[in-house]
């Protein structure tokens, strides 16, 4: 993925400890409930062509995190993401579109054993020695799915109509990559 002029062919592995896999949802139909996952490994090949870069990631969902221990052991069970059964969400880049430091990722994404195309609407913010000596490269991500096209169809209705959960999932990825080689 040559997306801008500074960053250099090679393998780029994902900072777990400075990048975060975020999503939001509609609660009640009147708010919205945030969670993180904190578990996610990733690698982007950056080609010297854009046809020969690829980006693979995996999400442990063990790893979800909304700030309610109840929702998240809810989560992870069957009603859900079945952690049991499915204890990864992947993510496999397949195209590039757009240049310069706004663009579109297409890709593969995988949620419990479900595989669907994705569009990221992506900003890549640079790259950057940090004081360790340590190339990085910044992108942000968004995308919104519906999480009844990856089997996550639990719902409970609500007295004055409506559901509990909605449909729409947005999904942002802020994350660092380090240069590994």
């Amino acid at each position: 993925m040559a997306i801008a002029a500074d960053i250099t062919a090679g393998t780029w592995t994902i900072d777990n400890s400075h990048s975060e896999v975020g999503f939001s949802v509609r609660h009640a139909g009147i708010s919205k409930v945030r969670g993180r996952f904190s578990d996610v490994e990733g690698t982007l090949v950056v080609g010297q062509d854009i046809a020969d870069s690829t980006l693979e990631a995996v999400v442990q969902i063990a790893s979800v995190d909304t700030g309610d221990a109840n929702r998240d052991g809810h989560l992870k069970g069957e009603d859900f993401f079945d952690a049991e059964k499915f204890p990864t969400m992947t993510f496999t880049g397949k195209d590039l579109q757009g240049s310069g430091s706004e663009f579109t990722l297409v890709g593969d994404l995988t949620i419990r054993g479900n595989t669907q195309p994705v569009e990221l609407d992506v900003e890549f913010h640079g790259t950057a020695v940090d004081p360790f000596g340590i190339t990085r490269a910044g992108f942000e991500a968004t995308t919104v799915i519906s999480r009844k096209e990856f089997g996550l169809t639990w719902n409970a209705a609500l007295e004055a109509g409506g559901v509990l959960v909605g449909d729409k999932v947005t999904i942002t990825l802020d994350l660092s990559f380090v240069k590994a080689d």
